[in-house]
């Protein structure tokens, strides 16, 4: 009997609106569907994550914001976890939470802002998340596991943690851009 192939072997881990609706877990992690898409669902989920936050944004206050941060942080890290787990891959790219939380966190700290603003807010997360340059990348390898280790707390931590680190290399180049040109 032949092995499968690596792409049998992807294809099988590419997660389906039934493994999205077998556990909370996987819908948080999916970003409610979003990370469903074939194509880019990391830019679909942190489109899903710009709308979703301007919908959320005008029922709660900025304090009831971040407490819902710090919460999706915690939800999210165990919802990351389990999913990769799931999936048997340590950091799956249709595990989408992790842009929605880190990139609320950047609207949450520049609005108001107008739709430009955003939308660069948007471009600058985006090429921090793909690209990983310097300290993304970093963060990105930190917590990734050996091939044959089992998935674990800290590898559902990693999933989230570098997307945190282009948060704040998203906030901090606003940061700049801002200061240079006010």
């Amino acid at each position: 009997m032949n092995a499968p192939s690596v792409v049998q072997a992807a294809a099988s881990r590419r997660p389906t609106v039934r493994l999205l609706l077998s556990h909370p877990a996987h819908a948080i992690a999916l970003g409610f569907g979003s990370g469903l898409s074939p194509v880019a669902p990391g830019t679909v989920g942190t489109l899903w994550a710009w709308l979703a936050y301007l919908m959320i944004q005008s029922w709660v206050g900025v304090a009831a914001m971040g407490a819902l941060l710090i919460g999706g942080l915690f939800v999210g890290w165990w919802a990351c976890t389990v999913t990769a787990r799931a999936m048997a891959v340590a950091d799956p790219g249709a595990i989408v939470w992790d842009e929605v939380l880190a990139f609320w966190l950047i609207l949450w700290l520049v609005m108001p802002t107008g739709l430009l603003g955003q939308a660069v807010a948007f471009a600058l997360f985006r090429y921090f998340d793909a690209a990983k340059p310097g300290p993304v990348a970093w963060a990105d390898r930190l917590f990734k596991g050996r091939r044959d280790q089992p998935i674990g707390w800290a590898q559902g931590f990693g999933i989230m943690f570098d997307d945190l680190v282009a948060a704040l290399c998203t906030l901090l180049v606003i940061a700049v851009w801002h200061r240079v040109w006010s």
